[in-house]
Order: C-alpha cells, then structure tokens, then sequence
C-alpha cells in the first residue's frame, strides 16, 4: 500500500506540473542517450528483481523524460489535452482489469458501453439510436471495421469463402482521406489499386468528387463499387465533405456509405459547428473518436453502424468456451462475437464518466471553445508580416522568416521555406517550451499545422506558440 500510495504521488505531482506553463512540454533526449541510460534511469531488462527504490525512480523518468501531452502549449496532435475526471476513469479501469468479451465478466461496463454507443447514434441522426457499434482500438481499426460490414452486407458469402466469391470490388476515397482506409483495402485482400483516389477542389473537400465517381463508374467494366469514404475533418486540413451529395449518388447507385469522423465527429456535439456534418445520418457506418476533440484519455473510438445485426454476421466465429448461448442471462450482452479482437480494452468508462461529469451542454462548449481558440489564431496571424496560410478549419500556415521576405518567388526561395517548419519544430524540441505539428504535403513546401482540442489551452497560450515561432525563425 505504501508503494502505491507512492505511485499516486509520483502521478499526481505530474497532473499538477502538467497544468504548470512554466513547466517545459518535454525533456528532449536523443534515442542514443536515454538507450545509454540516464542518472539511475536505464531501459535495460535485468535477470534479477529490482527494488521497488527503484521501480519508483523508474516510474518517475518515465515521466520525466517523455512528453506532456496535456500541457496547454502541446499543439502537435489532435488528441491532447488531460481530463482529470477521464483520468480518473481510466485508473479506475485498470483497477478493474477486466475484458469487454461478455457480460459475464464486465456486466456494469458493457451496459455502459451498450447505452453510449446508443446515445452517439441518437446524436448522429438514427431513428431512436437504433443500429449497432463498438469500441476499437482506434479510428484505423474502426474504419476497416467500415469495409469489412460493407463487403459483408453486399457480399455476405465472401466471408466463408473469400475474395473469388465477389466481383472485382472497388472502394472511393479522396486524396486527402486517412490512410487507414487504404491500409484496410490492403488488409482486407481488395488491394490498394483497386482503391480510387480522387482529387479534391480548392478547399481540400470532395465538391468536385461527384461527376469523378460517376465517370469513374463508368469508365471501369467489371469493377463493382462496394464502399465510398467521406472524411469528416481531414487530419491535415480540417476540410469536410459534402455528406449528403456524397450520399446522393450512393443512395442512387446502392453503395454503402461510411463517413470517417475520427477527427470531425466531436463537432456533432455542438449546435453552432454539427452543420459541417449535414448528411452524416444518411451514413451506413460513421467512425467517431471521443479521444481527439472532446479530449478523452486516448484511446476511445466508436465504429457506428446504422443497420443492427452486420457487426455480428460479419465478425461471428459462435466460439464455445466464451459465447455459450445457455447462460442465465440475456447472451445478447455479450459483444465479443462482433469484435475482431476476442480480449478488448474497457475504453467506456472514461468516456461514460466524462459525459456524467460534463453533461451533454459540458460537451458542446468544450467544443465551441476549442474552435473560437483555433478561430482566434486564424485572425491572429492571417493578416500578420510573415505569415502565409490556406482557409481550413485545422490552422495551417507557412511562416517566412525575415531572410526569406523579399526573396522573389522561384526555386531558391521555395527549398529554403521548405526547410523552415522542421527546423523551427526541431528547435522547439529542444527548448521543450511548446511543440506544434509540420506537414510534409506531397511536393508541397513543409507548413505548421496547429490543432487545438485541450480546453485548457487560452489565447496567451497561441501568443507565446507565435512568439516562439518568430523568436526561433528570426536567424534562419
């Protein structure tokens, strides 16, 4: 008991310096030197038991040495911020260490999960919540489950006895997309080629998409369309597709629609920002991840299914020894048999914990502030000497440091900018102030992309990113 009342300690010294601004983000080490050890801190394996002295020290450079996501000037991912009550949900969880397979053994937890899941369908869109869903180990996975449900609803027998049963299947997504829907194509024996790519217009969005699918369509004999992606919030840009036109042509030619909003689907907790996703209940299956925008400890994504019964057609292997269908109880609780995983994360209770704490309302201006803070920074530096930015709902801009502003525009200029964003990034680790994110865009010079979803972050937070940018450019 002493030793983890130690460990709380240790935990929540870290909490409360995480909050701390002059605290650093990280203790930047190269990999050689942590490999080396550091001052009683050494990765190595032992043959022989350590005391627990040491298993202490050990617990407290493994914060020491990493990074705090959760510090208000952590700008490089989409998933930061740190919820004390979803922390508080998580050790919780990992006190109960138990598995999501049956009722059985997570009785409480699974009825969470069950009424959640059916909560998030209701804010989609669907008659009454109705449909079906799980929790999986991240968006990737959540959006091959996608493919897989939508092979399986159109071509059932594939799952007995495999890809000869089914024509030459095509799947739709834009450039701009997650690479997880590629990955799944590949995974799931479709192959990559017979992933189409579109282009998209000028806001990074697929306006343009719907003549290019039909012309696609058409142009590809033999090739049957099975699956269309609409991303909801691009991981670089921010950019949304336009859902129901998307929805339209799939409607019209009976292809199954899935919205990938792993990063977009928290705005469908706000009245004042969900009309960015207008259509998405027209959707088949929708990817939603509570850990990025609505900041719940990572990881917890959803894949949402509107159509009740394809999870467990799809994924079912009816095995003996956990799923016997003579229990006591109710065996429809136990969701083992629609997961890929047998053993799976209790990824609920945070959440569930989070949305008692916060309440719906709680939820919503959590979102509204992350998108005035991301607003603010747009304004702050649109217009500023320096700066060069597209419109997108993610802040994305180029900085141009004062050796490079009155350089013509050609060649010279474009390889030195290009060099810029992971310089700045590079120094910014060192220091360990503050980390923002840069984006290397196909042949496109390297730009910052800031994100903000950590309500704990404030307009002097963005001040000082800008003022450390321009502190670390000013000789480059």
């Amino acid at each position: 008991m002493q030793f983890l009342l130690e460990v709380v300690d240790i935990l929540t010294n870290y909490v409360r310096k995480t909050f701390d601004r002059s605290t650093k983000v990280l203790d930047f080490h190269h990999p050689h030197q942590l490999l080396e050890g550091m001052e009683g801190f050494n990765l190595e394996l032992c043959d022989q038991p350590e005391s627990l002295e040491q298993i202490l020290v050990d617990c407290r450079d493994t914060l020491k040495y990493g990074v705090r996501t959760g510090h208000p000037r952590f700008f490089n991912q989409l998933s930061s911020g740190l919820d004390i009550i979803g922390l508080a949900g998580e050790w919780l969880t990992s006190t109960a260490n138990t598995n999501m397979f049956t009722y059985e053994i997570a009785p409480v937890f699974v009825l969470m999960e069950q009424l959640t899941l059916k909560k998030m369908r209701e804010i989609i869109g669907w008659p009454n919540g109705e449909g079906d869903g799980i929790f999986s180990p991240g968006g990737a996975i959540s959006n091959m489950y996608s493919v897989m449900v939508a092979r399986y609803k159109h071509y059932p027998e594939v799952k007995i006895k495999g890809m000869a049963a089914a024509p030459r299947l095509v799947l739709f997504t834009s450039e701009h997309s997650h690479y997880s829907i590629k990955k799944a194509s590949a995974v799931l024996g479709f192959g990559t080629e017979n992933l189409i790519l579109l282009k998209t217009d000028e806001s990074d969005s697929c306006a343009c998409y719907l003549v290019k699918w039909f012309c696609c369509v058409s142009a590809v004999q033999g090739f049957m369309p099975v699956f269309v992606n609409a991303t909801a919030g691009s991981t670089v840009y921010g950019a949304f597709d336009p859902i129901n036109e998307i929805a339209d042509i799939c409607e019209k030619y009976n292809i199954w629609l899935h919205v990938d909003g792993a990063w977009g689907g928290g705005l469908l907790m706000s009245r004042k920002h969900r009309h960015k996703l207008n259509g998405v209940e027209r959707a088949n299956s929708v990817t939603w991840n509570p850990h990025k925008m609505m900041g719940v400890p990572l990881q917890c994504s959803a894949i949402l299914v509107r159509e009740k019964g394809l999870l467990q057609g799809c994924n079912s292997m009816c095995a003996g020894y956990l799923f016997q269908p003579d229990k006591q109880y109710d065996v429809t609780y136990d969701t083992g048999d629609k997961a890929i995983q047998c053993g799976r994360h209790v990824d609920i209770f945070k959440f569930w914990l989070m949305w008692k704490s916060k309440g719906t309302i709680g939820f919503e201006k959590h979102i509204d502030r992350c998108l005035e803070l991301s607003e603010y920074l747009y304004h702050k530096i649109k217009n500023r000497e320096g700066y060069e930015m597209p419109q997108h709902t993610n802040v994305c801009f180029w900085y141009i440091p004062p050796s490079l502003r009155l350089l013509p525009d050609g060649e010279e200029k474009r390889q030195r900018l290009h060099k810029v964003a992971p310089k700045i990034k590079a120094m910014m680790m060192e220091c360990g102030t503050t980390m923002v994110g840069y984006q290397p865009q196909g042949d496109k010079v390297n730009f910052f992309r800031m994100v903000v979803s950590n309500p704990a972050v404030t307009r002097s937070d963005i001040d000082f990113l800008i003022d450390e940018i321009e502190r670390l450019g000013q000789d480059l």
